[in-house]
């Protein structure tokens, strides 16, 4: 139903709460990284929040509808255009057939979202639509969308002329400045308190090897407590090294001397220590920075990581939603 004219940078299906129950065998969540925008995306079109549909990322594809549709754009400022128009972000449109979408490179933010009315109709694989690219499964084929396929979409009458209120959209801003949470632990006492002090201090760059999979971060060394240095040696001979354990969604996994941020596509285990976790409420985020970036982390417990996602989850509700004209 959607063909792809141009393909744009790793445009890939996704869906939510992507796939879950199956890190024990290897295979992540994943799942849009806004999951936020990606869900008021759907709402507007009149889906069910988890619909499936296209993570834009950085550069965004152009789209040709074989039949009318109903559309809707959030997350980053791609500067939309339908049939070379400029299309409203944060509203559901009606689409015609033979119709043209396009989403160029992104002036605000990272990644944006397209949803349609009736979603992806892509096969489930494990139980998600969710593109996983490093196995190649889910979605199209596995992987990003290639110029010249078409895109299957679920028939749906569609919800055209509504917006997101501007008090429910996630507040993606110019600054190159994030300021994202982060939870003590699993492994924090491998950390001696000047190096938690000095991973709370620091401007962190997000580097250019990053992806899906983890957000490597650029910064100072760090230090450590007498039990990662005096260890038995089936921990490994660096400080950060430990016996294979399981890895949170979210740990800041501390590769040597690098922390990388396991997101949607990371790891389910492995042999280097977590001395934080940024929760699933900042994850939005870190799909909206772009590399060079600045992360300042702010340590949170539990509970507010908790009472964050709660506040993000009543966002993306019919309740955020208004109609187009209105004020």
């Amino acid at each position: 139903m959607i063909e792809v004219v141009k393909p744009g940078l790793e445009t890939c299906i996704q869906d939510f709460p992507g796939r879950i129950g199956h890190w024990n065998r290897g295979f992540p969540p994943s799942g849009p990284m806004d999951s936020w925008s990606f869900r008021l995306a759907n709402l507007l079109v009149g889906n069910p929040a988890g619909a499936a549909g296209l993570e834009c990322q950085i550069l965004g594809p152009t789209l040709r509808f074989q039949r009318a549709a109903v559309v809707a754009v959030c997350g980053a400022d791609m500067q939309p255009t339908l049939d070379g128009a400029p299309l409203p972000a944060w509203e559901s449109v009606a689409v015609a057939q033979g119709s043209v979408l396009a989403l160029g490179a992104a002036k605000l933010g990272a990644r944006a979202y397209v949803a349609v009315a009736g979603g992806v109709d892509t096969p489930p694989w494990l139980g998600s639509r969710s593109t996983f690219h490093k196995a190649g499964v889910g979605g199209m084929d596995g992987h990003a969308l290639r110029a010249g396929q078409v895109v299957p979409v679920a028939r749906a009458a569609g919800t055209p002329g509504r917006r997101v209120d501007p008090a429910h959209r996630p507040p993606i801003a110019a600054d190159r400045v994030w300021t994202i949470e982060a939870v003590r632990g699993p492994n924090d006492d491998w950390v001696d308190e000047a190096g938690h002090a000095r991973f709370l201090a620091t401007d962190w760059k997000l580097s250019s090897k990053s992806d899906r999979t983890g957000y490597r971060l650029e910064g100072p060394q760090w230090t450590f407590t007498e039990k990662a240095t005096d260890k038995p040696p089936e921990h490994g001979s660096a400080p950060s090294n430990i016996l294979d354990q399981g890895y949170p969604l979210g740990g800041v996994n501390l590769a040597g001397q690098t922390p990388i941020i396991l997101v949607n596509d990371g790891p389910s285990m492995g042999g280097f220590i977590n001395p934080y976790t940024v929760p699933t409420s900042a994850f939005w985020k870190l799909g909206q920075a772009k590399p060079g970036h600045v992360f300042r982390f702010r340590a949170v417990g539990v509970e507010e990581a908790q009472a964050l996602r709660r506040e993000i989850d009543a966002h993306c509700s019919e309740a955020s939603l208004v109609a187009a004209g209105a004020r």
